[in-house]
């Protein structure tokens, strides 16, 4: 007698000794489920990459929209706020406090991205993932709103209280939209999903660097269309994110609704359950490791009790180090930069303009990019591979600034590590902050996790934003050499503690880090379960 066939020795591993049927009968369908369920493997449907692009372009996009929108039109809109205190309070404002209304209106979006981080965790687990970032674009459409109207009724007051809505819009998404899409994602397209957030930041800011050309939205009395063209994006997703299914992981785990998180993962998967049998494990399991915590006391898990649990110091530090390190790199600083130095290249002014917006578009490339090297690679050599590059690009930009002057052709290196370090930063310190809490936090502490890390990035940008002024004008090229020691030191920290997540179960990771910073991660050899995702 042959061989047996491929699909005739799944089936008989499957089924008990003494219960084998009759080979030689048509295969019933019960045992066509067997065989599916033992080969299916999850990949991209439908619901999954939808849901990435509705959050992307009515989430995340809006996020990086607002971060870089106010660059082009800040002059018009300083002169708008000027009149409109001398026509309501018969008040002149000089350039002194000018410039602090100024500040306000640019800081008060970051004030307002670091009490979303804080609230996220709780609308995330009262609300659900997909029902929280609904929320969220509500709240970014009232911003919008605000925006559209302020010149017409000729008040500030609704530029600083939309812009405090946008940020806190913007600081819900950064808490809860990675969380959400990671859920929604099959283990080995989690890395995937993860950058897809980061990846709608940058298309966001690279946006409204192009809307901000004369030929679009550009003009100066153009500049009420121009802050709130973003809301017309959430306003058509909107009801498409309604759609989508909420996160089965949330169901089923944190409110224990199996019936409806089956439905909901049968939806998403584009497949019957019947076929679904290891993500279906998967979240069993990640119950098991509910109630465990729970019967060790470990439930309701608010962020204070993130930070004080000992288990998940070195987690919440590696999140909050990347998220932080990620702005404290300077991103922002050399972006500011950038126009100049392409001006002293020898560019005119709109094409260093336009240079400008081919850095953005080099920052979505990469980003687009992560897509197919983060399941490849794995995530610790992008990341290690990405500081160390921005670090040492940071110490050479200082070098070429210094010498600007000297050397005809050193506005062309400047130039040249300008769109250097954009590539490095994103190769790994720009899209994997974003998500990976999602990798090294089970469910039960994961928004909480996420919401220290979204916190650490918005309280990083608030603080380069706050302190790059007053340096560029005391130390001027040196501010790079200071972003470049940043940097270094979160290379070595990193280097030490942050153990490769590709492969490992959130449970896995928290296991091997739970020893704070007595963890040797690096020295915990591979688990044999662990799969290439």
């Amino acid at each position: 007698m042959g061989e047996p066939t491929e699909s005739t020795s799944l089936f008989t591993e499957s089924v008990p000794q003494g219960s084998l049927p009759d080979l030689s009968q048509p295969i019933t369908s019960e045992h066509q489920q067997l065989t599916k369920s033992h080969d299916y493997k999850g990949g991209w449907s439908f619901f999954l990459i939808l849901a990435g692009i509705i959050t992307t372009l009515g989430s995340s996009l809006p996020v990086g929209y607002n971060i870089g929108v106010l660059n082009t039109p800040a002059e018009t809109i300083k002169k708008f706020c000027n009149e409109s205190f001398v026509s309501r309070y018969d008040v002149v404002l000089g350039d002194q406090w000018l410039n602090v209304l100024w500040s306000a209106i640019v800081s008060i979006f970051i004030v307002g991205g670091c009490t979303g981080s804080i609230l996220g965790a709780v609308l995330a687990n009262s609300l659900g993932r997909k029902m929280a970032t609904v929320v969220t674009n509500l709240l970014a459409i009232a911003g919008g709103a605000l925006f559209l109207l302020c010149e017409r009724a000729n008040s500030v007051e609704m530029l600083v209280v939309g812009r405090l809505l946008v940020g806190l819009a913007g600081g819900l998404t950064t808490s809860i939209v990675p969380m959400y899409l990671t859920e929604l994602a099959p283990s080995q397209l989690t890395g995937a999903m993860g950058v897809v957030c980061p990846m709608g930041v940058n298309v966001g800011v690279l946006v409204a660097q192009v809307m901000g050309l004369d030929v679009l939205l550009g003009r100066p009395s153009d500049w009420p269309y121009l802050v709130s063209a973003f809301a017309l994006l959430v306003i058509v997703t909107l009801p498409v994110l309604l759609l989508l299914p909420e996160s089965p992981k949330y169901l089923f785990v944190v409110k224990k609704n199996e019936e409806r998180a089956l439905k909901e993962l049968s939806r998403l998967r584009g497949v019957s359950t019947s076929v679904l049998t290891e993500d279906i494990e998967l979240l069993r399991e990640e119950v098991r490791c509910s109630e465990q915590a729970a019967r060790a006391g470990d439930s309701n898990w608010t962020m204070m009790k993130v930070l004080r649990d000992n288990r998940l110091r070195l987690p919440l530090l590696l999140a909050c180090s990347m998220q932080a390190g990620q702005q404290t790199s300077g991103i922002n600083a050399v972006f500011y930069y950038s126009q100049t130095i392409f001006i002293q290249a020898g560019l005119s002014e709109k094409s260093a303009q336009y240079a400008t917006i081919g850095s953005g578009f080099i920052n979505v490339c990469t980003a687009v990019l992560m897509l197919k090297l983060l399941p490849k690679f794995g995530r610790r050599p992008l990341l290690l591979g990405s500081i160390a590059a921005a670090a040492l690009l940071l110490a050479g930009l200082t070098v070429c600034m210094m010498f600007m002057n000297a050397v005809s052709w050193m506005p062309y290196l400047c130039m040249t590590a300008v769109l250097s370090y954009v590539l490095a930063y994103g190769f790994g310190l720009g899209p994997i902050p974003y998500f990976i809490a999602s990798e090294i936090f089970e469910v039960g502490p994961r928004p909480a996790g996420m919401a220290w890390g979204s916190l650490a990035n918005w309280g990083g940008n608030f603080l380069v934003g706050m302190s790059f002024p007053s340096m560029r004008e005391a130390i001027g090229p040196y501010s790079f050499l200071v972003f470049s020691g940043i940097t270094t030191a979160l290379f070595v920290f990193q280097k030490m503690y942050f153990p490769e997540t590709r492969g490992r179960t959130p449970a896995q990771i928290s296991h091997i880090c739970s020893r704070g910073l007595q963890s040797r991660p690096l020295a915990t050899p591979e688990l044999s379960e662990s799969v290439s995702v």
